[in-house]
């Protein structure tokens, strides 16, 4: 767990129960840090399909050409996962190190390395101990339970202050599946699929090609949809798997009418495990809900989002609970996305305090005052050009976040 103070906004991790077809185990390989747990290996039934959105920043680490090069396949039977090392900007030594630590884990399942998805975070540029991943994995496959999820939800922290996980269930046709995941993320926040790593499993029985599109679509409004302070990191990686142990109808469309609950139920589970990410930002003391309407298109309404949601002035108002929207309009003139200041109006805390173009004179400042001091803040902006909108989430900025950031080698 991180040498940090906890999260004021910390929640705490929620009963997970099994998922039929999931195995998994985390144990302390010694590969950066001591004391605490930093390998996990789950393993999955032998029907089990997978799905994956990755980081979008050019020089990604190891583990996500690997993920990439494989994903095609659709196939999974294991998850290896270390924290403390990302194994990015390693060279050659970085695929090596990727494909002995996925054939350790392969030959301890008894599968195809190419079944094995690999995950790290940690601080780039440090070459991984594979043989430290190789030496642990006959005692690390032994102690694979189903009901192992908090220790693995522990077990791949690095700056986070909290362990993060959801379950819920639902239907697919009359029959009853979960979906349940866990996170880790904190700093070097802005996926765009930070050190944003987000594992999601169910026994449902679908395609690679239907789990796709789902993860995809939903993705956009949950994890595409946070930032912490703008930068992409080169680790994130986003997995679905399903392991096909329920005896869920054949379904082969996306848009199957029979997938309605159980896409509803995927997009909030990933919309928690992203607001949990949020609320375990480096030196949070506030969370940010954004909502843009009015705007062109939905893209539009996003990116003009995302820019009042990285804006250092809006966060660091916030921070001083300053109502400051002069920094809002700033932001929003920044995207590079259509506005005009003559439609343009504000609102904090469901208060309008300017409205196309102009300061309300007669807002109730005490309620806005009010709204300030609370742990959430709502900002919704009004373009009046069209009918795009988007919700994004961020948080403030505090001289937390430095004291982590400049500290974070000798964490």
């Amino acid at each position: 767990m991180s040498a940090y103070p906890t999260s004021p906004l910390a929640v705490p991790l929620p009963a997970l129960p099994a998922v039929p077809g999931v195995r998994l185990a985390s144990i302390e390989a010694g590969l950066r840090y001591s004391g605490r747990l930093d390998l996990t290996l789950m393993e999955f039934a032998p029907s089990t399909t997978v799905a994956g959105v990755f980081t979008q920043n050019k020089c990604p680490g190891a583990p996500i050409d690997w993920c990439r090069s494989i994903l095609a396949k659709g196939h999974a039977r294991g998850l290896l996962v270390n924290a403390g090392i990302a194994n990015v900007f390693t060279g050659k030594a970085g695929f090596e190190t990727v494909q002995r630590s996925a054939e350790a884990a392969a030959k301890a399942i008894g599968c195809s390395a190419e079944e094995i998805f690999v995950a790290s975070t940690g601080v780039i540029g440090e070459q991984l101990p594979y043989q430290k991943i190789v030496d642990i994995m006959p005692t690390l496959y032994q102690q694979l339970d189903e009901n192992h999820w908090t220790e693995t939800a522990q077990a791949i922290l690095t700056t986070d202050t909290f362990a993060k996980g959801y379950s819920l269930r639902t239907k697919i046709g009359t029959e009853t599946v979960t979906i349940q995941g866990i996170a880790k993320g904190s700093g070097m926040i802005a996926p765009d699929m930070a050190t944003m790593l987000s594992f999601v499993t169910t026994d449902a029985k679908l395609p690679a090609s239907v789990l796709q599109v789902l993860l995809s679509q939903k993705v956009k409004t949950t994890f595409n949809a946070i930032t912490v302070d703008s930068d992409t990191s080169t680790s994130d990686t986003l997995l679905l798997f399903a392991t096909g142990v329920a005896n869920t109808p054949d379904i082969t469309d996306p848009s199957d009418p029979r997938l309605t609950d159980f896409a509803t139920t995927l997009e909030k589970v990933l919309k928690e495990l992203a607001l949990l990410v949020i609320k375990d930002g480096e030196g949070v003391s506030k969370l940010i809900e954004i909502t843009v309407t009015g705007a062109i298109n939905d893209e539009s309404a996003h990116k003009i989002g995302m820019s009042i949601g990285d804006s250092p002035l809006v966060k660091t108002a916030i921070t001083g609970e300053d109502a400051n929207w002069g920094r809002v309009v700033m932001a929003v003139g920044k995207a590079g996305e259509p506005a005009n200041r003559d439609t343009l109006s504000v609102s904090i805390g469901d208060v309008w305090v300017a409205h196309e173009g102009g300061v309300l004179t007669d807002y109730d400042r005490e309620t806005v005052a009010q709204h300030m001091k609370e742990e959430t803040i709502k900002i919704k902006v009004d373009l009046n050009l069209g009918s795009g909108k988007a919700t994004i989430w961020s948080c403030n900025l505090t001289k937390g976040y430095i004291d982590i950031n400049g500290s974070y080698l000798r964490s």
